[in-house]
């Protein structure tokens, strides 16, 4: 006598996982036009030298080659494979041969999400993470927020970028702000000086940088590298003690190549 009840509700389950169900890019799909895609959304690319452009679009298809890419409620496009693998070789150009050994999967949703990872309702505030525990080696994004920060009305932010750097901060096993393979042991005590100073003038309202790297020393660091890569020339005049160390972190002068 339930069937007639069942057979509706059993359709509805089954059209809702179809439409939300996880739209994979496997390891080794790799757009066709990598350099054109690169050449017009990613500002970074474009300031390389004709050498650099070759081993950046090379990694980039190095990165799409080994990792799964796939849309969850959102349909992933060549563009977003492109922006994403160019997140990923962004903080890391100047370690050739560097991989991503924490990171298996990159989750797409299609705006902002919760800490149930719904995209759906008014809890949603989430741009992106780095999965813990039964997500660890999944990083989640927002679609939206991905496109934003390539944009040309990004200003400082890369959602993108952020959460590459907190990967990056991971690789030692531990997110502290201090990745032990990128900071020097030299320049470890400065780091950590300008850090904290930084954080308090934030605290007290007197820095331009996003309030959000207050949060601990682990977000200052991947905040100030979204600031560091996007708007290099501002954070040199701003800050250019947090500035020389982070050319000293990350082996780069991206200033110097607007100049």
């Amino acid at each position: 006598m339930m069937l007639p009840i069942i057979i509706p509700i059993v359709v509805i389950a089954f059209l809702f996982w179809w439409f939300y169900r996880p739209k994979k890019q496997k390891p080794g799909f790799v757009p066709v036009d990598i350099t054109g895609l690169l050449e017009k959304n990613v500002r970074y690319y474009r300031q390389l030298s004709e050498e650099e452009k070759a081993r950046f679009a090379a990694e980039v298809k190095e990165f799409l080659g080994h990792t799964t890419i796939e849309g969850v409620g959102a349909d992933v496009e060549d563009l977003d494979k492109v922006l994403i693998a160019s997140s990923a070789v962004i903080p890391i150009f100047a370690f050739p041969g560097w991989k991503y050994r924490n990171l298996t999967n990159v989750i797409l949703y299609p705006d902002t999400f919760d800490e149930k990872y719904q995209f759906e309702g008014d809890r949603r505030n989430i741009l992106g993470m780095v999965g813990t525990g039964h997500l660890n080696g999944q990083m989640l994004l927002s679609q939206s927020a991905l496109r934003n920060g390539f944009s040309e009305h990004a200003g400082s932010s890369n959602t993108a970028i952020h959460e590459f750097v907190h990967l990056v901060d991971k690789t030692d096993g531990t997110v502290d702000g201090m990745p032990s393979s990128l900071i020097q042991h030299s320049y470890s005590l400065p780091w950590l000086k300008v850090m904290h100073e930084e954080i308090r003038r934030i605290e007290s309202g007197h820095s331009d940088i996003n309030p959000y790297a207050a949060m601990n020393e682990s977000e200052f660091l991947a905040v100030v590298s979204e600031y560091f890569f996007e708007k290099p020339d501002t954070m040199s005049q701003h800050h250019p003690e947090l500035y020389r160390l982070l050319s000293q972190i990350f082996r780069q002068d991206p200033a110097a190549r607007q100049g």
